[in-house]
């Protein structure tokens, strides 16, 4: 059973939050009057946490921003992330599905992401779906964040668990990197990114597919 384990990345996998991430990093953003385009995230920072991904923004734009500068960002995007976020259903049906089946079918499942854990537990538990997890893994529950493995090692250790007996859901290539570096057998689902941006042990259209059989064909994977 441990090895049937389900280590889920949550925004753009169990919740459609990539989004409302955007526009949160743009509006704080332009109080600093600095413009990021939808493309320029795709591409280059939708898979980092906020700290990476504004200590990233500022490497690559060549600003002088320190620490407390950056501390202050984080705290402006969280507040309007959670505005944008109030009240809105945003778990995807699929996920919601997903995970009560796997969960009725006693494999252990936890979170490794990018987000804050209070941002993650706010809409699982909106949806009623917080305890169906063992351990929820948030941007500060690790020192390097995807697409470094920290993540998903802490998620399974969370679980009492090696992250090498796995399986991680993700829908970014960071992610992916970071579960595969972590030693999990990697399934990609095409929530946020084509089938060909994507590279992963299993590339999925949509979390309905994740059942029984699934999990026993990705395990025996790795045998």
């Amino acid at each position: 059973m441990s090895r049937r384990a389900v280590l889920f990345d949550f925004d753009g996998v169990i919740a459609n939050t990539e989004p409302l991430h955007l526009v949160a990093t743009q509006r704080a953003l332009a109080t600093r009057r600095v413009v990021l385009s939808t493309h320029e995230y795709e591409r280059r920072y939708l898979g980092y946490n906020d700290r990476d991904l504004f200590a990233t923004l500022a490497g690559d734009r060549s600003l002088s921003w320190t620490a407390s500068e950056i501390d202050t960002l984080i705290a402006d995007k969280g507040r309007e992330f959670e505005a944008l976020s109030r009240g809105e259903s945003v778990v995807y049906p699929s996920a919601a599905r997903c995970i009560r089946r796997l969960a009725a079918m006693d494999v252990p499942l936890a979170i490794a992401s990018g987000a804050f854990a209070h941002e993650i537990e706010a809409i699982l538990d909106a949806a009623d779906l917080t305890s169906h997890f063992g351990a929820i893994v948030g941007a500060a529950d690790y020192i390097s964040g995807k697409p470094a493995p920290d993540p998903f090692v802490e998620a399974a250790r969370r679980l009492g668990l090696s992250a090498g007996g796995a399986v991680a859901i993700e829908d970014s290539q960071w992610g992916l990197d970071s579960a595969r570096t972590a030693g999990c057998v990697t399934v990609a689902v095409t929530n946020t990114y084509p089938r060909h941006l994507l590279s992963a042990d299993f590339i999925v259209d949509s979390l309905d597919e994740i059942d029984e059989a699934f999990l026993n064909t990705a395990v025996s994977s790795r045998r």
